[in-house]
């Protein structure tokens, strides 16, 4: 988790709204916190927070170009990324509602070549991250630069098709952008029309979403932001990647506002019944009854009693974020175009501050017990993998390989969670009076064992 934040400050582009003098404390805060994140001359983001429907905060910080030195303007289109997943979820919803598929209908009724091993993978599966299917964007292949190039649906289907299931479906989640690109495969066939025509005529068109387009390279869009990434102090141009790679699971791009009218939308009834976006937020339960933290296309979190409807996105050169608070009926959207901003912890102080509440409250630890955590723990299924926690200013910290390092926040004096990433569960483990491991609950349950 990127720990670079950005110091030299630029005061935000932003619209006029009627706020109240809540609002005005907010809008004070946010323009503080963004501020000391993001410089003119770097990176940035634009964000958004609504209330009860109304937009009370809508700015953009930093350089939307930074060879042409363009600021970043609060209308202005990112990469979504996994975001894109939503939309992709209602589309087969509404097939769903229409009587032309079935959540229980296989993959092979549509995909008639796709290996099943006498298992079947049904649309649910593939909705909720529970199918087993081997994750395409993290498959080896042996031709280079894959993603430079372009391919129509069936062709990429057919590079990842035959790789073994990681599981049995439905007894465990697992994250997997196969899915979502099987469901656009699926929409195309089931509708007759391409991916990208059925959404824009069955959600687009019918909700106005007039700033919310297909991201094609060759094709010119208004107020098309650039990408970035970091290697070391520099920033560098994002990679090069075709979005027909993307597709049904990242292939969108947007500005905060068409966010805010997609979220609208969704609840004015539409394009979906009350009753079918209804079953969109139900966590999915797997075969043993345990549920996750997924329905059918948005993430669905209850930290400290707060529950929230939401899901980020990651693609080249950007970051993204979207959530929905329902009992406060609060909104945020987090955009960034560097792939090193740092999302998470921004997007948790942002909702924090739009919310007027803590999600993470912390107990202090005796120093001598704080002692005994310090140390590299590997993770018991990939020994590859290291977390080391170590002591700094009297709190614990833990360096995550390849992710930088996070303060870690204490419930007790065991347990604790790792700041600003909500919903995992962690514990330390003491056996024979030492420390052995740590445990972390977040679909699913991970076991990091102490180097002794």
């Amino acid at each position: 988790m990127n720990k670079l934040y950005l110091l030299l400050c630029l005061l935000g582009l932003a619209c006029t709204y009627g706020q109240s003098q809540q609002d005005k404390q907010l809008e004070k805060k946010l323009d503080e916190l963004l501020s000391s994140k993001f410089s003119k001359s770097e990176p940035g983001c634009e964000i958004l927070v609504a209330k009860k429907g109304e937009i009370v905060y809508k700015k953009a910080f930093g350089s939307a170009n930074l060879e042409l030195n363009v600021p970043i303007q609060p209308e202005m289109v990112f990469k979504l990324g996994s975001i894109t997943k939503q939309f992709t979820a209602v589309a087969i919803l509404q097939l769903v509602e229409q009587g032309k598929i079935s959540l229980q209908d296989s993959l092979q009724k549509f995909v008639a070549d796709f290996p099943s091993n006498s298992k079947t993978i049904t649309i649910e599966n593939l909705l909720t991250h529970t199918s087993g299917i081997k994750d395409y964007m993290q498959i080896d292949y042996q031709e280079r630069n894959l993603e430079r190039r372009d391919f129509d649906p069936k062709e990429l289907i057919d590079l990842f098709k035959n790789v073994p299931l990681e599981f049995e479906p439905g007894t465990k989640y697992k994250y997997s952008n196969s899915g979502y690109f099987l469901l656009g495969y699926i929409i195309e066939k089931v509708s007759g029309k391409s991916y990208k025509t059925y959404v824009e005529e069955n959600i687009l068109k019918p909700l106005d979403l007039n700033h919310i387009y297909f991201d094609t390279s060759n094709t010119l869009i208004p107020n098309r932001v650039s990408g970035y990434r970091k290697e070391g102090t520099a920033f560098k141009n994002a990679d090069y990647w075709s979005m027909t790679i993307a597709y049904a699971a990242g292939e969108l791009i947007s500005n905060v506002e068409d966010l805010f009218k997609w979220n609208r939308g969704l609840y004015s009834y539409k394009i979906l019944k009350k009753q079918t976006l209804e079953k969109a937020f139900v966590p999915f339960k797997l075969k043993d009854g345990s549920a996750t933290e997924y329905g059918y296309g948005w993430i669905l979190k209850n930290v400290n009693g707060i529950k929230s409807i939401e899901h980020g996105g990651a693609i080249t050169g950007f970051l993204a974020n979207e959530i929905y608070y329902p009992e406060e009926d609060v909104f945020v959207a987090a955009l960034f175009n560097c792939e090193c901003a740092p999302k998470d912890e921004l997007s948790v102080d942002i909702a924090s501050l739009a919310l007027g509440k803590t999600f993470q409250n912390e107990v202090k630890v005796d120093a001598a017990l704080l002692n005994e955590y310090i140390g590299t723990y590997t993770l018991s299924i990939n020994t590859k993998r290291t977390i080391t926690i170590k002591k700094e200013n009297e709190h614990l910290i833990a360096e995550i390989s390849g992710q930088g390092t996070v303060p870690l926040i204490f419930q007790s004096d065991t347990k604790f969670q790792f700041k600003n990433i909500l919903g995992a569960e962690c514990e330390f483990i003491k056996e024979n009076g030492k420390v052995t491991k740590f445990n972390v609950s977040q679909n699913g349950n991970f076991e990091w064992k102490k180097k002794q």
